[in-house]
């Protein structure tokens, strides 16, 4: 059973897309007239220009909106799509879910003309998040695991720019660190349910923590250590926008004859 089709059951309720990342998006892949979105989930941050997407879980798959992109169930690690096809790939929050990273890198390189678009983030920066550092380690073990480290990634692709995407106090996609300043969110279960680092951390592990934080914040004790972050509009957590240009004049696949 593919992960999602257990973790991402909320996903329609928690993780819509925020205009300001999704602008970041749009703009990494402006120009490129096909895109194929692998590990595409639920369609979040889902260019107008793909033309397929790809998503090991039917739970995923089933909550896409009836005018997204045609989706076919597959693993990046295994894409049932041409040589050359699309003029980019792009892969949002997904790569640290492929079981060979190595082998999933390989396919979107295959399969791209023109550009590799990737969204991630990176541990180092993220394990100093106040809600991992100070109220949920099981959570930040985690969060080690999960994460694919930027230097690994970047010699998989070659020469990148790396983007740096502040969060929005007021984020309205809710991934791990959306709730910086808004930290009674991470008391809802529901909520927790659309975040892989806290879906698949051992439930044991968290009452402790969590009761902690709801004592910090019934007594103001959180907002007095952390008033640095009450006037902040951005926060940044460590995700990054990784870009990878491929090589240029790649030809595009002509239908085969008959």
């Amino acid at each position: 059973m593919a992960l999602y089709d257990h973790t991402g059951q909320t996903y329609a309720r928690t993780r819509q897309p925020d205009p300001r990342i999704a602008a970041v998006i749009d703009d990494a892949v402006r120009g490129m007239d096909s895109v194929a979105n692998i590990g595409a989930g639920s369609g979040s941050y889902e260019p107008t220009d793909t033309v397929i997407a790809v998503e090991p879980s039917e739970v995923m798959i089933a909550q896409r909106p009836p005018a997204a992109a045609p989706a076919v169930q597959a693993v990046a690690e295994q894409l049932p799509i041409h040589t050359d096809a699309v003029d980019a790939a792009l892969a949002i929050l997904t790569v640290h879910h492929w079981y060979d990273l190595d082998r999933g890198i390989a396919e979107l390189k295959r399969i791209a003309r023109r550009r590799i678009v990737i969204l991630t983030w990176d541990h180092t920066v993220y394990r100093e998040f106040w809600l991992v550092r100070d109220y949920l380690p099981a959570a930040a073990v985690t969060d080690a695991r999960l994460a694919v480290p930027l230097p690994r990634l970047t010699a998989l692709l070659g020469e990148v720019s790396i983007t740096p995407i502040p969060v929005p106090h007021d984020c309205v996609d809710g991934f791990g660190g959306a709730y910086w300043r808004r930290p009674e969110a991470y008391l809802d279960e529901t909520v927790r349910a659309g975040m892989s680092m806290l879906a698949m951390t051992p439930a044991a592990l968290l009452p402790d923590g969590l009761n902690r934080l709801r004592d910090d914040l019934a007594t103001d004790a959180w907002s007095t250590r952390h008033a640095e972050l009450l006037d902040k509009s951005h926060l940044d957590l460590g995700y990054r926008l990784v870009t990878a240009e491929l090589r240029s004049g790649r030809r595009k696949r002509l239908p085969r004859e008959n």
